[in-house]
């Protein structure tokens, strides 16, 4: 977050100044945000919930922006709904609401500032940001939020606030001085296993007791006997895919304003 406060206070100083303000651009994008972890292991470009953002961006030159980005985003994911034999066993489900807070460096392969400039543009885009996330699952009619229960056997509860490195690709179109139409693929790694709160290894849940909270963090650690009774999460065995890292996509459309001037970029 301190990276993010200096650059909220570069970005204030510099819309004070009349030779950089000319450059901002503001924009809203919306589309739908995909994951891939323990529980999608295989398609990146499932689409499982809604995204929706906004940024504020300064145009440093006619190539390269650096913008402040918030985005909001849903995504989650079932074994009930796959099609392997063992993630149906197991059971395990999960959502999670994703806010992402970034900045982001842009570079525009063509120049769409100039007179008689193109007007359209591929571009790529990569940042650092700072990503809160909460994993829940139904039960039994009710939510629950699985950090707090600690469905592994942590010790303490895992971080629900991480850095995450996006990046990714686009093209824009200018439709005229002022607005731009774009869309964008954005990849996002975050440094966490737990978007779906699932990691390691099935705990001993003997150790856990009989009381309420237990027997509910019991039946959200091993879902698996749910439909039949037989439960296969043996202490120690494999519950996630030991990957290092869960990671998730959003895929948008967009709009922005630019506040332009044929008196900026000279060079």
């Amino acid at each position: 977050m301190r990276n993010l406060k200096i650059f909220l206070f570069f970005l204030i100083t510099t819309a004070c100044n009349p030779t950089f303000g000319q450059r901002w651009e503001l924009g809203l994008n919306a589309g739908g945000a995909s994951y891939m972890g323990d529980l999608n292991q295989y398609n990146p470009v499932k689409i499982s919930g809604v995204a929706a953002g906004a940024f504020a961006k300064l145009n440093l030159s006619p190539r390269i922006a650096l913008g402040l980005h918030y985005t909001f985003g849903q995504i989650a994911a079932a074994d009930s709904q796959s099609d392997n034999s063992q993630f149906i066993s197991r059971n395990l489900s999960f959502y999670t609401p994703l806010h992402e807070i970034s900045l982001i460096t842009e570079f525009n392969f063509f120049d769409m500032f100039r007179v008689n400039a193109k007007k359209y543009s591929p571009y790529v885009f990569i940042g650092i940001g700072d990503l809160f996330f909460d994993p829940r699952a139904d039960y039994n009619g009710n939510t629950y939020s699985l950090s707090a229960l600690k469905t592994e056997g942590q010790g303490e509860s895992y971080a629900t606030s991480t850095i995450v490195i996006p990046y990714g690709a686009g093209v824009k179109y200018r439709m005229s001085e002022q607005f731009n139409v774009f869309s964008q693929v954005g990849f996002r790694v975050p440094l966490t296993d737990y978007l779906d709160d699932v990691s390691g290894n099935y705990p001993d849940k003997s150790l856990w007791g009989n009381t309420n909270g237990a027997l509910i963090r019991s039946a959200l650690s091993d879902r698996s006997g749910e439909q039949n009774g037989i439960y296969l999460g043996v202490p120690g065995t494999q519950r996630g895919d030991y990957r290092k890292r869960d990671s998730y996509m959003f895929a948008s459309i967009g709009i922005s304003y630019t506040f332009a001037s044929r008196k900026c970029f000279k060079f």
